[in-house]
């Protein structure tokens, strides 16, 4: 049997990168699945390559985003791929809106669909997955607040499993955060070119220098192992990399 047969699964993000991995993997697991993103022309076209695939096109940041979601599917598997390019520039060449970016998406996404998650409730034995980024833990100097969102992004899914816990719900809230940046993927193209301009190298040279690396498809993976897996279970935090997913807390 696969491995997501008879699930229901809403991917927030899910027209392009990690996201649209996210989406081919939950589809080839027998899982239901809803892509959810801003822009219409790259869901039609996930649509016809992936062939199953529902989508639906709004704004994730705003506040009624999730009951349109859930309205449309609500899911047993919920993954929290949104967000903004962020800045790619030192501190002190950014403004106050640039370097608060990712606070109004990634961390404004996952503030609403944790927040209805909770409330309305999902399912007893729902998870709620938020893709989080290894510059929440060891911070990333050009990129403007968009290390501390990461972080925030995993302190959520902490607090989120905590109020769970404490309301019975049996909800399950895990944040998985990438280790490295991920060169194939929008933002891993924008994070190379501003890391190899301010250090003034060859972007084939930055990438060169990385260790580890993941794939988009390796973090959908990962995703799929921690929400069919009992023993990845344990624990809320998780970095994925190319030697596969550990716990970090």
């Amino acid at each position: 049997m696969l491995p997501l047969a008879g699930k229901k699964a809403v991917v927030i993000g899910g027209s392009r990168g990690v996201g649209r991995q996210m989406v081919e993997a939950a589809v080839r697991s027998g899982a239901r699945v809803l892509a959810v993103a801003r822009q219409e022309r790259p869901l039609r076209l996930l649509a016809q390559e992936v062939v199953g695939t529902a989508t639906l096109s709004l704004d994730a940041t705003d506040e009624d985003a999730p009951s349109k979601v859930f309205h449309v599917l609500q899911p047993d598997i919920l993954v929290l791929c949104g967000g903004a390019l962020p800045p790619g520039a030192p501190l002190h060449e950014q403004n106050w809106d640039e370097f608060t970016v990712n606070w109004e998406t990634d961390v404004k996404i996952a503030f609403h669909f944790c927040k209805l998650a909770l409330s309305r409730p999902l399912p007893p034995g729902s998870s709620v997955v938020l893709i989080s980024s290894g510059a929440g833990l060891a911070g990333s100097p050009i990129s403007g607040g968009y290390a501390g969102a990461k972080r925030m992004q995993m302190f959520m899914a902490n607090y989120s499993q905590k109020e769970s816990d404490r309301l019975g719900l049996g909800l399950r809230f895990v944040a998985l955060a990438p280790a490295r940046i991920m060169p194939d993927t929008d933002l891993g193209k924008h994070a190379v070119a501003s890391y190899s301009r301010c250090l003034g190298i060859p972007a084939s040279e930055f990438i060169q220098g990385m260790t580890s690396p993941q794939t988009p498809c390796d973090v959908a993976t990962a995703v799929i192992e921690l929400v069919t897996n009992a023993d990845r279970s344990k624990g809320n935090v998780f970095v994925v990399s190319g030697k596969g997913v550990e716990s970090i807390s």
